[in-house]
C-alpha cells in the first residue's frame, strides 16, 4: 500500500478558504455506522490534520447535535489551523428517533445556526451547507436567510447539498455559493447531469460525499445484511444487499486490477478517480471520505498522489451505469429525484 505524504492545498471555491485536497467528514464518528471508539476517532481527528486535511465536515444532525459536540474540543484546540463545515435542515427530534423533516425556512435557518455556534464552541462557522433542499420553500428565502448570516459575522461562506444544477444557479444570484456537496463516486455519478457543469461555470468547489461508496468501493464489506452490525444504516441501503451487492461487488475487479498496477488498494483507487474528476470537469474537487481510523485516513490521504491515465480512467468509465439499487431506500430529498 502507499505510504501517506502531507496533502497539497486548494481554493475551496473562487473566494473561498484554501483547504487541503482532500477533508474527513466525521459523521460516522457518533452516527449510522455502528459502535465508535471515541478515543480512536479523536486520533483520527489529529492524523488526518498532521496529513494536511484541514476541511472537517459534520452536521447538526448527526447524532442529533452529538457529533458537533465531539468535534468542539478539536477545533477548540486548532481554529486558526482548519475550516469548520456544517449543516442544517434535517429536522430531528430527541423525544422521537424516527422522526425526520426538512426544514429550509429562514426562521429554522437562524435557529439552527444559533444551535451549532453554541455546540462547536465557535463564534463563526466556516462553511455552512443548507443540508436538504424543500421545494416548498421558495430558493430565495432559505439563501437570503443565509447569506444575511454572512452580513452577520455568524458564517462565513455557504455550501449547498444534494441540488441540482439549476438550483445552484438560482442560488447563487442570490448570494455566492463557495462549494456544493453531493454523494459523487465511481458507484454514484448523478450529480454529472447538471450539478458539477454548473459549479464549474460559476467557479463553485464541489465537495463530493461518499466517495468510497459508503465502504463498499474499497472491499471491506460486500454484503451489508449479513455482514455489518444491526445500527449500520448500510444494511438498509437497496445496493448493499441481496442480490444488489453481489451484482455490484463483481463491478469492482477493475478497480482491484487497477490498485495492483498501482501498488494501491481499491479505496485509494476510487478517491483517486474522484480526484481526477478536478481535471476532468475543470473544478476544486475536494472529497471527505469519512473514517474513524487513523490508519485509513493516511491510507486515503494517499490517493491523492496518484494519477489515473486515460486508459484507467476509460476501464473505470463503465462502472457506474451498471451499478443497481439507490443510494437511500428514499430518495426523494436527493437532487437525483429534482433533474
Amino acid at each position: 500500500m502507499m505510504s501517506a505524504a502531507r496533502i497539497g492545498t486548494v481554493g475551496l471555491g473562487a473566494d473561498g478558504p484554501q483547504v487541503g485536497v482532500q477533508g474527513l467528514g466525521c459523521m460516522g464518528m457518533s452516527e449510522f455506522y455502528g459502535d465508535t471508539d471515541e478515543a480512536a476517532a479523536r486520533e483520527t481527528l489529529e492524523t488526518a490534520l498532521g496529513a494536511g486535511v484541514t476541511l472537517y465536515d459534520t452536521a447538526d444532525m448527526y447524532g442529533q447535535g452529538a457529533n458537533e459536540e465531539f468535534l468542539a474540543s478539536f477545533v477548540k484546540a486548532h481554529r486558526d489551523e482548519i475550516t469548520l463545515a456544517t449543516k442544517f435542515a434535517n429536522e430531528r427530534r430527541p423525544d422521537d428517533p424516527a422522526y425526520r423533516a426538512i426544514r429550509n425556512d429562514p426562521p429554522y435557518i437562524r435557529q439552527a445556526v444559533d444551535a451549532s455556534l453554541r455546540r462547536l464552541g465557535v463564534e463563526v462557522i466556516d462553511l455552512y451547507y443548507m443540508h436538504r433542499r424543500d421545494p416548498r420553500v421558495p430558493l430565495a428565502e432559505s439563501v437570503g436567510a443565509m447569506g444575511e448570516l454572512v452580513a452577520a459575522g455568524k458564517v462565513r461562506w455557504l455550501g449547498l447539498s444534494e441540488v441540482t444544477g439549476a438550483e445552484l444557479r438560482e442560488a447563487h444570484a442570490v448570494h455566492p455559493i463557495t462549494a456544493i456537496q453531493s454523494e459523487w463516486s465511481l458507484f454514484s455519478r448523478d450529480v454529472e447531469r447538471s450539478a458539477v457543469g454548473a459549479a464549474a461555470d460559476l467557479g463553485v468547489a464541489f465537495v463530493p460525499y461518499s466517495p468510497l461508496g459508503r465502504g463498499f468501493l474499497t472491499g471491506a464489506f460486500q454484503d451489508a445484511a449479513s455482514e455489518l452490525s444491526d445500527g449500520d444504516m448500510r444494511r438498509r441501503q437497496p445496493r448493499f444487499t441481496g442480490e444488489n451487492a453481489r451484482h455490484n461487488a463483481d463491478l469492482l475487479e477493475p478497480v482491484r486490477r487497477i490498485a495492483k498496477a498501482h501498488d494501491a488498494t481499491p479505496g485509494q483507487i476510487a478517491l483517486a478517480w474522484v480526484h481526477a474528476q478536478a481535471r476532468v470537469h475543470g473544478l476544486p474537487v475536494v472529497p471527505i471520505p469519512g473514517t474513524r481510523k487513523a490508519s485509513r485516513v493516511l491510507e486515503n490521504v494517499a490517493a491523492a498522489a496518484i494519477t489515473l491515465d486515460a486508459a484507467e480512467l476509460a476501464e473505470l468509465e463503465p462502472i457506474a451505469g451498471q451499478v443497481v439499487g439507490d443510494r437511500y431506500p428514499d430518495m426523494s430529498t436527493t437532487s437525483a429525484a429534482r433533474e
